[in-house]
């Protein structure tokens, strides 16, 4: 699976650092201590939001702590390669025939989501490329004692308790085995990799057997991805991404996700489409993976969207120019992008920033939003073309 961090990460920003809290209904242990007895208040909290204490036993009574999950939570990161680099390793050859072969297969089902959600079969296909490789690989952790232990884990309880008793839910359902359903580390499910609380509110039953299975059933992992991407804002008809050619001197400083113009605005300072037509009327931010040599694309409001489902932005660049590929784009120009940093050095860079008053988050060789803003402010400030791109010069500079 070509993931980076796990969904719980759109779920909430806040992160407990330890404490055990308790709820003033229940008395309820929330996190730690001992295992069966945490498992007992979930039950607890379980039959008291109306589920069958039948249900709570049967997806509880087995559930083990897994330290192989508590491994995955503390060492993962988002990946730290170049948008080239990962974009040509995950669109291979392929998955762009199978996802044309998929979106055929499907057609009607998937004629079915755009009309019902407006999303459009491309933007499904990419997320179940990229997720799963079309259902090929979704992971072999049991689903519910990934919940479990990070449930009982006082790191992000809040996020993952509720988890927990959804996944009761489903089992109470019949769409949940607790035994044998299996998926990512974090709990995710299915061809398209959802939690049980948005599986419980957006899955949906599309091949009209009675159930929502997300691991097994295509249609059903199609239909809920259509009722989730519409849940997070996707607007009808409306383009995400777009590669265009840029002029040589075009201002650098106007690109980035914090400046937006109309499509037509971007055309009267020679943006020109390279696949289809600019969106006059769409408000657009101009995008820059490695900077002004590198591939350009207008990111249109349904690009944020793809943020939505995952904060990475190379992640989400590459999934989003997936779906123009998958609906016909050619592939992009690269260009001859400036070299980059190193780990090390992107790291030196960073403490160079923060030493500057700047909010880069966590010294991580990460190129964040921080960092990228960051480093645009600072390429304005002593001359060099603010494209938000660090090389091995802004570096030397400071």
């Amino acid at each position: 699976m070509t993931r980076r961090v796990s969904h719980a990460t759109r779920i909430a920003a806040t992160v407990l650092t330890g404490l055990c809290l308790t709820t003033s209904a229940s008395l309820a242990q929330q996190c730690g201590g001992d295992f069966r007895q945490f498992l007992a208040g979930v039950k607890q909290e379980a039959v008291a939001k109306g589920l069958s204490a039948r249900a709570a036993d049967q997806t509880l009574a087995g559930a083990q702590i897994d330290k192989k999950v508590l491994a995955r939570d503390r060492a993962q990161g988002v990946f730290k390669m170049a948008f080239l680099d990962f974009s040509k390793r995950v669109i291979s050859g392929y998955r762009m025939k199978n996802g044309a072969a998929n979106m055929k297969k499907y057609a009607g089902i998937f004629q079915r989501t755009e009309k019902e959600y407006g999303v459009p079969a491309p933007v499904i296909t990419a997320f179940w490329a990229l997720e799963t490789d079309f259902g090929a690989v979704q992971g072999d952790f049991n689903t519910v004692n990934a919940l479990a232990t990070l449930a009982h884990d006082c790191r992000r309880p809040e996020l993952f308790r509720p988890q927990l008793l959804a996944a009761i839910e489903m089992v109470q359902h019949g769409d949940l085995d607790p035994r044998n359903t299996t998926g990512a580390w974090a709990g995710e499910i299915g061809m398209v990799q959802m939690l049980p609380e948005d599986i419980i509110k957006f899955g949906r039953d599309g091949d009209g057997d009675g159930h929502v299975k997300l691991k097994e059933s295509a249609p059903d992992a199609i239909l809920t991805a259509g009722a989730f991407i519409q849940h997070l804002g996707w607007r009808r008809g409306e383009p995400w991404l777009q590669e265009v050619d840029v002029p040589r001197n075009l201002d650098w400083s106007q690109s980035g996700l914090d400046t937006t113009k109309t499509g037509a605005e971007w055309a009267a300072l020679g943006v020109q489409s390279r696949w289809g037509k600019i969106s006059s009327n769409l408000p657009a931010s101009l995008l820059l993976p490695q900077g002004r040599h590198g591939p350009a694309f207008l990111a249109y409001p349904n690009y944020g969207i793809y943020l939505k489902w995952n904060q990475s932005f190379i992640y989400t660049t590459t999934a989003a120019y997936f779906a123009t590929r998958l609906a016909g784009a050619p592939r992009y120009e690269a260009g001859n992008p400036e070299p980059g940093l190193s780990d090390a050095q992107m790291k030196q860079l960073q403490k160079k920033l923060a030493g500057m008053g700047y909010d880069v988050g966590k010294i991580d060789g990460i190129l964040g939003a921080g960092t990228r803003a960051a480093v645009q402010d600072v390429q304005k400030k002593v001359g060099l073309p603010a494209d938000a791109w660090p090389t091995p010069d802004l570096l030397g500079r400071l």
